[in-house]
């Protein structure tokens, strides 16, 4: 079919989005507000390729507040956008602009994304005394990026979402790019979707169950204005937390660059992951946009029917900024909790991932004027959406406005735990008057999860995250360095709970390391024995730096990326690291489906857990200082499938000074062996099944300052 010879028919209103059939394709897109609604359809990808308006027909092209059609004999690999026209009235929150060209928000794919032009997707006259309130009537349908005509058929090889059980997961955070650009990364196809699956030996090996991936949602990584200070080169929005598509994966991840070849590379990736038993979760953000606030680009919501996606002021001209990023989603508009369902599904159904980790959730509850919902539909949605209801869903329970609901997602939903980051780091940090708390995450953060009848594995626990320290720099610096972000170090967090133990940054003097690299054992040996799920930060296996960065989100560079040089260089906290998982996931013991009762049960004369003092005296709760041990039974430890585990004693010491432990007596018949020290140097530090210490008759053991302990039965 010769390009502009197109027949246009009257087409569904569903599903919405390009939707291509045998027959050609359907198009269909929501805007209740609109006066005229316009397709446009481009001869391909390239720069001024010519194009063709097709203005939909109100009588006939639009059902209740959808506009559709259908082109018969397209096919896919058509580009197109779309114009809207309405009132241009902001105080009133309509922002229509004709002259715009508008993404569709159901677009699977997008085109032209790198050489994007921001400032002329403004919907007002740049410069203008009036501001927002100005018009623009530049047309801009030649620099925009382009929607692609997707074909879903793809060979899956009968792969499906694994979808295991929380409590037997282990996850590792990463960034796509930032994985595998570094030159010592030695995969063929560094920062894309096909590089991490050559990464995937190096997962096998660390024995992680599931990766959590930083979003992958088309995004504008040249949006940001910033220059670093040091290079004098323009900053990069990195992390990606400013979507732009949400049904789009990210084009630039894509080793293949022909037009729409993104979304098969990504699917050949989360297949190849599940081949080896690797979940994948992605981080969404369906919390604001990349439009930002009033004086922001409009190339989609905003041009669609701006008071139905956004929440407005009470004076519409201006934005709700609870996400800190210029706008708030209206996640409880029927409207747009409907497309987030859609979006959510999509990437369950045709794109096979595992779960999702919702960023900023805390919007996700309030309601169209802003305010949080006691039970909010959105969140009672997702977690009980039909084809949602065996994928994982993980809560970042606070926003910028304020909302801070740790402990408090209803029903199935999962939680980053931010106590169990802050709590870990004060008690090795050595503070004084962390054991209760230190207990209470250890055990799973009861305070938190059991009140309304969820489980210890709702809890995600972490130490680290890409918002933050890596595990390196936690024990490397006092105070943060994002100096490079040319903000004059003003932004990032304050208050990392680290501590550089004599010298900030790298240190040559070998004292002051080897304190480093026993804290780091600490926090990797803690993460893994507490109840919850862990979740790694990627690079701290092998004590990854971002030079004192804690805020790391522009920084599409060495700062950011993984030096695979230190795996070499610590081999033996990696070492400790994939030792430290496989301990962990062959011992049903730290991963109970209910909590603790501190109650002997009717299956063992032991309570499940008991707390004691160095003298293996009961524990007195008021203890000051960061010495203590427990004691976990191992009888029908997983109760769910009736089984046991070993019994085991865990001696914490974050004083300085080494300190002697009493030991309990072991079951009877059996002895205590030595699995983990993390005071001793590698290999001893950590012990696989078949070499661990018996401990013949011991009554006692020493465990040295700023170093824990682990004893099992046998």
């Amino acid at each position: 079919m010769a390009f502009g010879n197109f027949t246009v028919e009257e087409g569904k209103p569903l599903p919405l989005g390009a939707t291509l059939s045998p027959g050609g394709v359907n198009f269909s897109v929501f805007s209740r507000n609109a006066l005229s609604v316009t397709l446009v359809l481009f001869e391909s990808a390239a720069a001024g390729a010519s194009r063709y308006e097709i203005t939909l027909d109100a009588r006939k092209q639009r059902t209740g507040d959808v506009w559709h059609c259908f082109i018969p004999g397209a096919t896919a690999g058509l580009c197109y956008l779309y114009r809207v026209d309405g009132p241009f009235h902001p105080e009133k929150g309509l922002r229509f602009n004709r002259h715009r060209a508008l993404l569709d928000p159901y677009a699977k794919a997008l085109s032209g994304v790198e050489n994007w032009d921001f400032g002329g997707a403004l919907g007002y006259e740049p410069g203008s005394p009036q501001k927002d309130l100005s018009f623009n009537t530049k047309d801009n349908m030649d620099s925009a990026p382009r929607c692609i005509v997707i074909d879903n058929s793809f060979d899956w090889q009968g792969d499906r979402p694994l979808n295991y059980p929380l409590r037997s997961s282990v996850i590792y955070e990463t960034h796509v790019r930032g994985l595998t650009a570094h030159p010592s990364s030695g995969v063929q196809h560094p920062g894309t979707y096909i590089g991490l699956t050559e990464k995937i030996p190096y997962f096998k090996e660390l024995g992680i169950t599931s990766i959590e991936l930083l979003p992958v949602h088309e995004f504008y990584q040249n949006e940001l204005s910033a220059i670093n200070p040091r290079t004098g080169e323009k900053l990069k929005n990195y992390w990606g937390y400013s979507t732009a598509a949400f049904f789009a994966p990210k084009a630039s991840y894509a080793s293949d660059q022909k037009t729409g070849a993104q979304v098969n590379e990504f699917k050949t990736m989360v297949r190849e992951l599940h081949k080896a038993g690797i979940e994948v979760i992605l981080d969404v953000v369906f919390n604001h946009t990349a439009e930002g606030n009033e004086m922001g680009p409009t190339f989609s919501f905003r041009g669609l029917d701006n008071q139905i996606y956004y929440i407005l002021n009470d004076n519409k001209r201006y934005y709700q900024n609870h996400s800190g990023c210029g706008n708030t989603v209206n996640c409880n508009n029927p409207v747009m909790c409907g497309m987030i369902i859609d979006c959510l599904n999509y990437w369950v159904i045709e794109m096979h991932v595992d779960g999702f980790r919702f960023d900023l959730g805390s919007i996700l509850g309030r309601d169209q004027k802003g305010r949080l919902m006691e039970n909010a539909p959105m969140l009672e949605k997702i977690a009980e959406e039909a084809v949602l209801r065996h994928t994982k869903i993980i809560a970042e329970a606070w926003d910028a406005g304020g909302a801070y609901q740790v402990g408090w997602f209803p029903g199935r939903w999962a939680e980053w735990n931010d106590r169990f980051r802050d709590d870990v780091r004060r008690f090795w940090r050595g503070d004084l008057g962390m054991v209760r708390d230190m207990a209470t995450r250890l055990s799973g953060s009861s305070d938190l999860y059991l009140r309304d009848g969820r489980k210890p594995f709702h809890s995600i626990n972490f130490f680290a995250c890409h918002d933050g320290f890596t595990l390196k720099d936690l024990v490397s610096y006092n105070r943060k360095h994002n100096e490079e972000n040319g903000e004059e170090n003003r932004d990032g967090g304050g208050n990392d709970l680290s501590c550089n133990y004599g010298f900030e940054g790298p240190s040559l003097n070998p004292a002051i390391e080897l304190i480093r690299q026993q804290q780091m054992k600490n926090f990797i040996a803690t993460l893994m024995i507490s109840q919850g799920t862990p979740m790694l930060l990627g690079g701290d296996e092998f004590a990854r730096t971002q030079r004192g960065s804690n805020n790391a989100y522009c920084q599409d560079n060495e700062i950011s990326w993984y030096d695979w040089n230190l795996q070499n260089q610590n081999c033996g906290l990696f070492r400790f690291a994939k030792e430290a998982i496989a301990f962990r996931l062959r011992h049903h013991g730290f991963m109970r489906p209910e909590f603790y009762t501190g109650r002997e049960g009717s299956y063992n004369a032991l309570p499940d857990i008991t707390w004691f003092d160095e003298n293996a005296c009961p524990l007195d709760w008021a203890k000051k200082d960061s010495c203590f041990a427990l004691r976990m039974d191992g009888t029908k430890a997983d109760i769910l499938a009736d089984r046991d585990d070993n019994d085991f004693y865990i001696m914490f010491n974050a004083g300085v000074d080494a300190c002697k432990f009493v030991l309990c007596p072991p079951p009877e018949g059996k002895v205590w062996y030595r699995a983990v020290d993390t005071a001793l140097p590698s290999p001893e530090d950590i012990c696989n099944a078949k070499d661990q210490e018996a401990l013949d008759g011991a009554k006692d053991y020493t465990v040295r300052g700023r170093s824990l302990v682990i004893l099992l039965s046998g």
